[in-house]
């Protein structure tokens, strides 16, 4: 599968052991001093308003920019020959590969496309997760590179929950920063911010709940499309919310409990508000998960 996936490219070599692996992540990566730049690389499951929601977290100091694709691979934000379908620079004037191997950003978020099996298998994922980690260290060997975990759609006949449960540690860990950290000259973490797994843990327990304010089934979290049906991959605001507390926790190592939930799209519209109630399960929820997973490079607890 590999081979066929990698044509004339070079490929990822074979997976780094799972006790070499996990041995990168034994300390934890300190904390930023300060308010972090941040460069998102990736499709529409980060979005304009998810950035933007990140930085009223943040607060004062942090800025962020994003080079996004509609289900865009890794590799064809790498190539320069290759289309990025609905091409769109967010707060930056070039693209990312020269805004990075400028050594501008602090941090650097990367994901790879969705269905994740079909990146692996067509698009050499794992290469390209190095690439972009290559590029960012070359730059300055302190940026803070990341790998943003996401999910699948909600519809999937294999089971939405069962496939989160599962895919991390085949196919994001697996397949992707194992194969990627197995290079020779990558002796560092890639961290991980486990979105997937957060949107695991919320949904699960308001569904096991039967509701939480008005947070009742995980549809809650997705989007409708123009016609209005059910979009089965997208988040609506709420969503978006839930991925900015799993960035902001990650990225700043600081509990989320207690932030604002009452904010802002990029477009400086209101975002549609989870309530109290379920904003602060899904602040208690992201330190949960961000602190019970050491690949985050967050103390544990």
């Amino acid at each position: 599968m590999l081979l066929a996936a990698c044509g004339l490219a070079r490929c990822a070599p074979d997976p780094l052991s799972q006790s070499d692996f996990d041995a990168l992540y034994s300390a934890p990566l300190p904390a930023p001093a300060d308010a972090l730049s941040v460069f998102h690389v990736g499709h529409s499951l980060v979005g304009r308003d998810m950035p933007a929601m990140l930085q009223q977290l943040a607060g004062q100091g942090h800025s962020h920019a994003s080079q996004l694709g509609w289900g865009t691979p890794l590799k064809a934000h790498w190539e320069p020959d290759e289309t990025v379908n609905g091409l769109e620079l967010v707060n930056t004037a070039t693209e990312a590969r020269e805004a990075i191997a400028s050594g501008s950003s602090d941090a650097v978020v990367i994901t790879e496309m969705v269905e994740i099996r079909d990146a692996i298998k067509y698009f050499n994922s794992a290469e390209y997760v190095a690439n972009w980690a290559r590029l960012a260290w070359e730059a300055d060997p302190q940026t803070r590179v990341y790998l943003y975990e996401s999910w699948h759609e909600i519809t999937d006949p294999e089971g939405w929950l069962e496939r989160l449960d599962r895919d991390l540690t085949l196919y994001w860990e697996g397949e992707l920063l194992r194969r990627a950290l197995a290079s020779d000259d990558m002796e560092k973490p890639i961290y991980v911010i486990p979105a997937g797994q957060v949107f695991g843990r919320f949904v699960g327990e308001i569904e096991a709940r039967g509701g939480v304010g008005d947070m009742t089934r995980r549809e809650d979290l997705f989007a409708l499309n123009n016609e209005g049906a059910q979009d089965p991959i997208h988040f609506n605001d709420i969503g978006a919310y839930l991925v900015a507390l799993t960035h902001y926790a990650v990225l700043y190592q600081r509990n989320p409990v207690g932030l604002p939930h009452e904010l802002t799209k990029a477009d400086g519209t209101p975002a549609k508000t989870p309530g109290p109630e379920a904003a602060r399960l899904m602040q208690e929820i992201v330190w949960e998960v961000v602190t019970g997973y050491p690949k985050t490079g967050v103390p544990q607890r």
